[in-house]
């Protein structure tokens, strides 16, 4: 089953009196349990559509369905609210507050939709303990490793559910030991939960732990490669 579907999507950046094509007829659709790589150069496009699949932005033409569900025809509130439900987002940078415990950035998601304190409690507790961080809830982003902080961010990201999360570069700023851990966690979560994972990356070994790569260049798609099942 679909769950994503990009129809034809092109979007342009108005810079002063010059128009720039970020994405140009760009189509995909990608199937619920997926596990995509979707890499190219910078200014390939790949950050564009990222960006629109996460409904953070919107095509200048074509249609984008998820879930079925045309985001060309919601409002800013309809939007934050698939964001919020259906979509996990984990970045390179953690985007931890600082000054929040870990149990508390977890909890951040389910504050917007009024959940009671102590649901919010008991599901952050059990999303941590998924990512390998039980007894961590009370610590704070700079007494955690930049491994266990992306672990925090995952976790944020699964707290509600999503049936998928988007990551962007999420391995961007660790050393190789924890970025294939990290990768694995993915992987973990992929097979056993069946949550569609959208990575953005430029690594190809990172990449290499997902079951299919999207290429970009210039704003188009100039490969799109299922792995052979073992």
């Amino acid at each position: 089953m679909a769950i994503i579907e990009a129809q034809e999507i092109t979007k342009v950046y108005r810079l002063g009196d010059i128009d720039l094509k970020a994405l140009s007829s760009v189509s995909a659709t990608i199937e619920k349990g997926e596990f995509v790589a979707i890499m190219g150069p910078s200014g390939s496009g790949k950050s564009t559509f990222m960006n629109i699949l996460g409904c953070l932005d919107k095509p200048t033409s074509g249609k984008y369905l998820l879930e079925n569900i045309a985001i060309g025809d919601l409002n800013r509130d309809e939007l934050a609210s698939i964001r919020n439900k259906k979509i996990g987002f984990v970045f390179q940078g953690f985007n931890l507050l600082p000054r929040t415990s870990a149990l508390e950035n977890v909890e951040l998601p389910m504050l917007y939709d009024g959940r009671p304190a102590k649901d919010r409690k008991e599901k952050a507790l059990e999303a941590l303990q998924n990512v390998g961080l039980e007894g961590r809830g009370d610590h704070h982003p700079n007494q955690l490793s930049g491994g266990q902080q992306q672990r925090v961010a995952i976790a944020r990201a699964l707290v509600n559910n999503a049936p998928i999360i988007l990551a962007d570069e999420p391995t961007g700023n660790l050393d190789t030991k924890t970025s294939a851990e990290i990768m694995e966690l993915f992987v973990k979560l992929n097979t056993e939960s069946n949550i569609t994972i959208i990575l953005v990356t430029h690594e190809t070994d990172i990449a290499a732990y997902s079951k299919r790569v999207i290429k970009f260049l210039d704003g188009k798609i100039i490969s799109d490669e299922q792995k052979e099942k073992l």
